[in-house]
């Protein structure tokens, strides 16, 4: 019988962490269970540091359903499989702390973790499923790529965010007669790029799914400069890729095996001067960053981040571990962590943009794509 669970939220922060978090204590004071959170994320579980989550009893999670961030932290670069250890002498060296973690679950009573995460976190979640862990993942994602789901709570706010960026950008650029170009986040899927590109009424995306030729992008403004519109809007994934180049990539870090070391930055600046030098037109980059991530979460999020939540907790009870939370067709659904994994079947493999991953990119025959091009939008091929 179910009596205590515990959850973490790891990688990027979104808008919903807290909305999940709260669902699943909720569910779970309804049905006489006690809630625990580790503090930022997967470095909680290896640091056995957690606390105790109620909405009734300390009121510590009482409120936070509007609020931006996760309550409990987060962490980026916490990868136990294959975790940074600094030593004495100064040198520094990777070690699988994994086994650690299992313990401090097991010695803190905690029958199931619910993971809070991307691609990465999943597939850390899957690894510690195959160590004896009973666990539960909820797909958050800003670039809403994880697999097996429709799409991931966070994703909607980061868009919104967009739009309403583009909405102001329309009315500087068309009183300036210039090219207004927004770079926003989508290290290797264009999602936010293309659906904001729709709802904001941009002429140009380009996204990382379709490697673009700038000279495509040249004839669909200087095609509406012939018509009298002195303006272009043009919005860029962060990941987007010119036809035979590379990532624009603004630095690296090393915190080993993983994850993603890559600090994506840079292509908007490149996309506009490339525009400038080519039409004549002055060009202007924004570059939204991480003003997708917090604040408050769009009414969508709340609901979307609530109903994972619920359902998370609902799989617990019902004795459904080492899955994950999806929304299928429309509907709440899990599938094996298995299937999110994918081919990347090795214990503490790299995760990400690999050839073993399995995240969710935007497809050609993809209706965002066939929207996009029936009303104009030029995506650079």
């Amino acid at each position: 019988m179910l009596k205590k669970v515990a959850i973490l939220a790891n990688g990027g922060d979104v808008s919903g962490f807290n909305a999940v978090i709260r669902a699943i204590i909720k569910t779970a004071e309804n049905n006489g269970v006690e809630c625990y959170g580790y503090i930022d994320g997967y470095r909680g579980l290896l640091k056995n540091n957690y606390v105790r989550l109620s909405t009734v009893a300390s009121a510590t999670a009482s409120g936070i359903l509007p609020k931006g961030g996760s309550i409990i932290g987060s962490s980026t670069n916490a990868n136990v499989f294959n975790y940074k250890i600094e030593k004495e002498d100064g040198t520094v060296e990777y070690q699988d702390l994994s086994d650690v973690c299992v313990q401090n679950v097991k010695e803190a009573g905690f029958d199931c973790i619910f993971t809070l995460g991307g691609d990465g976190t999943q597939k850390s979640a899957r690894d510690f499923s195959l160590k004896g862990i009973n666990v539960i993942g909820v797909p958050k994602t800003i670039d809403n790529d994880v697999a097996c789901t429709d799409i991931t709570f966070g994703y909607n706010t980061a868009v919104s965010v967009a739009a309403n960026a583009l909405d102001r950008l329309h009315s500087t650029g068309e009183t300036h007669h210039r090219i207004m170009v927004l770079e926003v986040m989508g290290r290797y899927a264009g999602w936010i790029a293309l659906e904001s590109a729709i709802a904001g009424g941009a002429d140009v995306a380009l996204i990382p799914e379709i490697p673009y030729d700038i000279n495509r992008a040249v004839e669909k403004i200087n095609g509406r400069r012939s018509r009298g519109k002195e303006f272009s809007i043009v919005v860029v994934a962060e990941g987007a890729i010119e036809k035979g180049g590379s990532l624009t990539i603004a630095g690296t870090r090393n915190n080993g095996e993983g994850v993603d070391n890559t600090k994506l930055g840079g292509v908007g600046v490149k996309v506009a001067k490339q525009l400038e030098e080519l039409t004549g037109l002055e060009s202007r980059c924004t570059v939204l960053g991480y003003m997708q991530r917090g604040g408050t979460p769009t009414a969508f999020d709340r609901v979307l981040s609530t109903k994972y939540g619920a359902k998370a907790m609902e799989l617990a009870l019902e004795g459904k571990f080492n899955v994950l939370t999806v929304i299928k067709n429309g509907r709440l659904d899990y599938v094996p962590l298995e299937d999110v994994v994918g081919n990347n079947k090795k214990i503490g493999a790299v995760s990400g943009n690999t050839k073993e991953s399995n995240i969710r990119k935007v497809s050609m025959d993809d209706d965002l794509v066939k929207t996009a091009r029936h009303i104009g939008i030029c995506l650079g091929d």
